[in-house]
């Protein structure tokens, strides 16, 4: 499928898909391809339907994998090869109702100690404190930070939109101290070739600490995001406020956390610094 192929990247492009959803959407089309061994172009839409029911039935694949596919072929048949949506609609599967699972202040202190390696703690400390998605936080460059306005700039993040987040004063002087001893130069968190870390290895990174800070609550690095929100909401801060710091679209999004707090309208004295921790967590 490789005229076929690049046809629907160059339509992504176009349209200003993210990078991982570019490389998502085509691995699921080329799944596709290899579960009929044949071209997607030349396949029916029974037969799509067909193989959306293989991965629930048969390979029990999780919602995000099968959400994921049904927006591959939405696209692919829809937007690259131009057939009626009428008569080309697959649902999306039911997403599962679970809350994530929220780190305690006391639960971040331990992470943050556990990451002795100063561009590790740099790096989980800035996720944390700023709210952001793995995507965004390994894409960030020395310019981004913003020492006089306390602010970093987070530029294209989802939705292809620029926005700013928190500079914590604790946060600035050690990413001052961080650009010190490493002298990053295009890339805030950039390897020795040069390039920015990937999300797997900030993943990596992020699941090493909470192994060694023992820490069994399920999820990612992007319940770091998850605490900052929460953290905020239960130091006073308004949800207009997180959402914007968030880059959420939409305020029922950012709603979520209201659920997700043990004792929110806490004293507003807390509010924006999330780094003010026990020494613990700090290198």
């Amino acid at each position: 499928m490789g005229e076929l192929r690049t046809r629907m990247d160059n339509d992504m492009i176009v349209r200003g898909r993210a990078d991982r959803t570019r490389q998502s959407y085509l691995k699921a089309v080329e799944r596709l391809a290899r579960f009929y061994r044949r071209s997607p172009d030349q396949l029916s839409h029974g037969e799509v339907q067909a193989y959306l029911l293989h991965l629930i039935k048969d390979r029990k694949a999780s919602y995000s994998t099968c959400n994921i596919a049904v927006c591959a072929f939405r696209f692919l048949y829809l937007t690259t090869l131009g057939r009626d949506r009428a008569l080309f609609d697959i649902p999306y599967s039911k997403r599962p109702q679970r809350l994530p699972e929220i780190f305690s202040r006391e639960e971040i202190t331990r992470l943050l100690g556990a990451a002795t390696n100063p561009r590790h703690h740099a790096l989980l400390a800035t996720t944390y404190a700023a709210g952001l998605r793995v995507g965004e936080v390994v894409k960030l460059k020395p310019a981004d930070i913003d020492s006089t306005r306390l602010t970093i700039r987070i530029e294209q993040a989802k939705g292809a939109k620029d926005r700013y987040s928190l500079l914590s004063p604790l946060l600035l002087e050690e990413l001052r101290g961080y650009w010190k001893q490493f002298r990053p130069r295009v890339w805030l968190f950039e390897t020795r070739s040069g390039n920015h870390l990937d999300v797997s290895g900030a993943q990596k990174i992020y699941m090493t600490a909470k192994l060694k800070a023992r820490i069994t609550k399920r999820g990612g690095i992007h319940a770091l995001r998850h605490a900052f929100a929460t953290h905020l909401l239960e130091a006073g801060e308004d949800l207009h406020t997180i959402q914007r710091l968030m880059g959420h679209g939409d305020l029922a999004t950012t709603s979520r956390y209201l659920h997700l707090t043990q004792a929110a309208h806490k004293s507003k004295a807390l509010s924006r610094d999330l780094l003010k921790l026990s020494p613990a967590g700090l290198p």
